[in-house]
């Protein structure tokens, strides 16, 4: 019996989610948009991911409201991809998919995430231990951590190996265009 295409006879809230989330390379584009990717040619070095399925998988996100298209530059006409309050809403998804990896299949600690006002490392549901509170998407600093490539190839991975507040855009300065 082959595999179905989506989950139309699932009456679950997770496979509703699965629909739009569950497809390979469309939750590491939402997290390239976390850590502030957004233009077309940045998430295609990053991610390594075919130009199809690339424009793919933005076209959806974007019909789906969890990205925005907005034009940064009239002539010639250049777009960027900004994670939208319901792409925002997919930080706790991403943060526990994360944590389980970490726990489950490797202890290699690739990336840690603090939060800006006190430096204190999130606790397991994103809320800072020293202040007792959550901390929202945009008061979080991502740090590199030992397990990372010190020498990646690709320039975004390169300008994610300093410090780095989630959801500011990288500048164009720090990656290169294909």
């Amino acid at each position: 019996m082959a595999l179905g295409k989506d989950y139309a006879t699932q009456e679950c809230s997770i496979a509703r989610a699965l629909e739009i989330v569950g497809e390979r390379w469309t939750l590491l584009v939402v997290r390239d948009a976390l850590y502030g990717v957004r233009r077309y040619n940045d998430f295609l070095v990053h991610l390594g991911i075919p130009r199809a399925v690339l424009s793919a998988r933005l076209r959806m996100l974007t019909e789906e409201g969890i990205l925005e298209k907005c034009r940064y530059q009239q002539s010639p006409p250049r777009d960027e991809y900004v994670l939208t309050e319901r792409g925002i809403a997919l930080w706790p998804t991403l943060r526990a998919l994360g944590l389980w990896a970490r726990e489950h299949l490797t202890e290699t600690r690739l990336r840690t995430f603090r939060h800006v006002d006190c430096g204190t490392e999130l606790g397991p549901y994103g809320e800072c231990p020293a202040c007792g509170a959550a901390v929202p998407v945009g008061d979080v600093v991502m740090h590199p951590g030992p397990g990372l490539d010190r020498d990646p190839a690709d320039p975004v991975s390169r300008a994610l190996l300093k410090p780095k507040r989630l959801l500011e855009p990288l500048e164009p300065m720090e990656t290169a265009s294909v």
